[in-house]
């Protein structure tokens, strides 16, 4: 598959993007090293992190992710090969309400700048909204970075969609930054919120998609085929209640049409997003170099008409 753009932007990515949530935290330092090299290898580049992963691991301080790929970019040769895109005004390990003041922006953007070892971010984005602070300040802060080179463009993620339109506006009135993408979730199974509240206001707005969860927390993967699986998983709460009729039915679609491709179910439900015409990218988290190949087989995958009708009309709600 060709490169695609991230919206308007000049940002041009084979379309997955490697989740950084699990540097630090399902994977070490050493493994995190090899899935990057594997990563950028495949001829990918996008990489999407956090200024507070993993803050909710006990112990962490909510910067060991972009710690992590810092350290593996200054022994490596590759700045002009990757694209990062971080994010600001998240939780944070004290459990401080989203900050998207002027002042914390700044100050933010210098500290995952020193942690990540490059000198401007591809990809700033709000991770949650800060209703406190006014819109134009939040982008004035954005505005100041860009004109300073501290980073290139800016996105939003888990905004809703009045404060999206909003900040559009705002940004066209008063000729500052505009976001460019929007990383809502966005899988097989939690489509309704995407599809009714997002997909036409990223359309209308040429805004790029890069969807978080996936894989539904696991849950597409086929790894867990029935609720007893994920007795003591991790991710049982985010679990639990997809092994309904309708999850279960997506499942042994999955399956069918994996069987049938000679892919895993993690990849066909991986192709299945890149088939919407709105989403730019799915972003991927892997653990081994075997999960990451396997993922990366979905931008290779052409469903036929009927594999895709037969995925829409399982998901449908």
């Amino acid at each position: 598959m060709e490169k695609v753009k991230l919206g308007n932007s000049e940002i041009e990515f084979k379309p997955l993007v490697f989740g950084g949530n699990v540097f630090g935290w399902t994977v070490d330092e050493k493994q995190s090293f090899s899935l990057l090299d594997a990563f950028i290898d495949m001829g990918f580049s996008l990489i999407d992190t956090s200024n507070n992963y993993s803050h909710w691991v006990p112990g962490h301080s909510g910067s060991e992710s972009e710690t992590i790929i810092g350290k593996w970019i200054s022994k490596r040769d590759i700045r002009d090969k990757i694209q990062i895109a971080t994010k600001v005004g998240g939780r944070r390990i004290d459990n401080s309400k989203p900050n998207l003041k002027k002042e914390y922006i700044i100050k933010s953007v210098e500290d995952s700048l020193l942690r990540l070892n490059v000198d401007t971010i591809d990809l700033y984005q709000s991770h949650h909204d800060d209703l406190t602070t006014g819109i134009d300040e939040t982008l004035e802060a954005y505005h100041q970075l860009i004109q300073n080179g501290k980073i290139k463009w800016i996105g939003a993620s888990n905004l809703s969609p009045e404060r999206i339109s909003e900040s559009l506006r705002i940004a066209e009135d008063h000729n500052l930054p505009y976001y460019i993408a929007i990383q809502p979730e966005y899988n097989l199974y939690d489509r309704m919120k995407y599809e009714e509240q997002y997909e036409q206001l990223a359309l209308d707005n040429h805004l790029g998609v890069i969807s978080y969860y996936s894989l539904a927390s696991g849950f597409l993967s086929g790894k867990y085929r029935f609720i007893d699986d994920i007795k003591g998983a991790k991710r049982y709460d985010a679990l639990k209640d997809k092994f309904n009729t309708r999850g279960l039915r997506i499942l042994d679609v999955l399956a069918e049409i994996a069987h049938t491709q000679q892919a895993s179910m993690s990849a066909i439900a991986l192709a299945w997003s890149l088939h919407r015409t709105s989403v730019t990218a799915p972003i991927v988290s892997a653990t081994s170099i075997q999960q990451l190949e396997e993922l990366s087989r979905a931008i290779e995958i052409k469903l036929t008409p009927e594999e895709y009708y037969l995925l829409n009309q399982a998901s449908d709600y």
